[in-house]
């Protein structure tokens, strides 16, 4: 545990907002090309760190459930990236949103938010119990969200806002092209399966006839757990169902 003076503490949160923040001014962004990619893991205080966490917990555990880790990490990094782009973008080429030459953009609303509209769009119709309004449909939930950064743009924070947006985008996209059987995130993919050790196994290498079939019946039964969930609810399935999600891929 290191301990600072009020003093030194303010400087080395400065040292640190500087160092993995992400500028807006491109110069100073060319300079620190590593913070498009810490910026989405920095937070400012504690109040920002917790409610992104609990807001990442919520969507995170919803997308684990119907999709995989794997997808989680690699729509999180996307939709990070995505959002931070399109501040940049914004920042730097609408006079009407305020802002000054070097804002700093931290945290990882975009990216949580990115998860959850990913599973929303993939299951839109998953009821979520909450207290007071009772059940209330997943795709909702991300869709006033999306609204309440929409209005709140011009209302200060504007940046912030419009990255929540840009990584929105992302996570309604990713599911989109993954449906057509695209992966938007693929080259995040194999960064991650060259940093993970993998444990070492034998296996049978499948042909294409076989993938093709494996990957249809797959499918066929996800999509019944699916229509299942949006009649009766996820608390309907039973544990091999809700094992057959958690394991999917």
């Amino acid at each position: 545990m290191f301990l600072f003076s009020e003093t030194e503490s303010i400087e080395f949160k400065k040292i640190i907002i500087n160092n993995l923040g992400a500028s807006s001014n491109t110069k100073i962004l060319l300079q620190k090309p590593w913070t498009i990619i810490t910026h989405m893991f920095v937070h400012f205080n504690i109040f920002h760190l917790f409610f992104n966490m609990c807001y990442l917990y919520f969507s995170g555990k919803i997308f684990i459930n119907y999709l995989s880790e794997k997808n989680l990490i690699s729509v999180y990094i996307m939709g990070g990236l995505t959002g931070f782009l399109l501040y940049l973008y914004s920042t730097n080429t609408f006079p009407t949103f305020e802002h000054t030459s070097n804002e700093i953009a931290l945290g990882a609303s975009a990216s949580a938010l990115a998860i959850l509209v990913a599973v929303s769009t993939y299951i839109p119709n998953l009821p979520i119990k909450i207290f007071t309004l009772g059940n209330i449909k997943l795709k909702y939930i991300a869709i006033v969200l999306i609204m309440i950064d929409f209005l709140s743009i011009t209302k200060g924070n504007s940046g912030g806002h419009i990255a929540h947006i840009g990584g929105a985008f992302y996570g309604w996209a990713y599911i989109v092209m993954k449906k057509r059987n695209l992966n938007l995130g693929y080259f995040i993919d194999k960064i991650i399966l060259f940093c993970i050790k993998k444990t070492p196994y034998t296996y049978k290498k499948e042909n294409d006839y076989e993938y093709n079939a494996r990957k249809k019946k797959e499918q066929k039964e996800i999509d019944m757990i699916l229509d299942k969930i949006s009649r009766s609810g996820y608390d309907s399935l039973s544990q091999n169902e809700k094992q057959t999600l958690f394991n999917q891929k």
